[in-house]
């Protein structure tokens, strides 16, 4: 299993010119992994993450799961392309409030279809990986920010994917919680997953596979992202 991606570009119009945020970038992952996508804001790192995860068709180029041509994907391929090979850590957790922790990892299992009970078997097996298996009946209130991003992270585990994605998951932890979901992210790409993220966070590099550093091109004209500087650091 591997991520292959090829001449991405990704374009839109603002105030009559084209942009292009990704602009003929080619990435790839395997399992074991760790793959940032480093670069300050705007330059491409989100939009980059909603083309693997299938949320965002690229105006050209390709990528390749496996065996798998993502961008020619729809209907049913699509849904189970999203649900079943790429799970998604957002930013800002996007935890349902009113469910404990063990409810919010169980989302996922029961709207794929998974009984009750081994829903619940699931969730608590994966607390339990990412530290939580005391706190399972906790809110997402009752648990500090560290916490809510582990729980973040094993409900996008909850279908084993072989994918996963995460979108700036430091940028609200403070540094001892940073260091955390760190060890964290490291571990589940040690364990055979691809693992990529996206960040403005340079303290991630040291725990990194490879880095792609997105950046923009100079000029007084809305700018587009380069290529990308792909770095092998392990």
């Amino acid at each position: 299993m591997s991520l292959r991606c090829r001449d991405l570009v990704v374009e839109y119009s603002v105030g009559g010119y084209v942009v292009r945020p990704i602009d003929g970038l080619d990435i790839d992952a395997r399992p074991g992994e760790l793959s940032l996508l480093l670069g300050a804001s705007g330059c491409g790192k989100t939009t980059l993450l909603s083309v693997l995860a299938a949320i965002l068709r690229p105006h050209r180029g390709s990528v390749r799961l496996d065996a798998t041509e993502v961008t020619r994907l729809s209907g049913r391929a699509l849904n189970d392309y999203r649900r079943h090979r790429v799970g998604i850590v957002f930013q800002a957790f996007n935890l349902i409030p009113s469910l404990t922790a063990a409810e919010n990892v169980q989302v996922p299992l029961r709207a794929a279809g998974t009984g009750r009970r081994a829903a619940r078997r699931r969730a608590a097996e994966l607390l339990g990986e990412v530290g939580l298996g005391e706190r399972q009946s906790h809110r997402p209130g009752e648990l500090s920010g560290g916490e809510q991003q582990r729980v973040a992270i094993a409900r996008a585990l909850a279908l084993d994917p072989p994918l996963l994605l995460a979108d700036e998951p430091t940028a609200h932890l403070d540094h001892v919680q940073v260091d955390g979901v760190l060890r964290l992210l490291r571990e589940i790409a040690d364990a055979g997953r691809m693992v990529v993220v996206a960040t403005h966070d340079d303290r991630l590099v040291p725990v990194a596979d490879r880095v792609v550093e997105l950046g923009a091109r100079g000029g007084t004209e809305p700018a587009a992202a380069e290529a990308g500087r792909v770095l092998r650091l392990r």
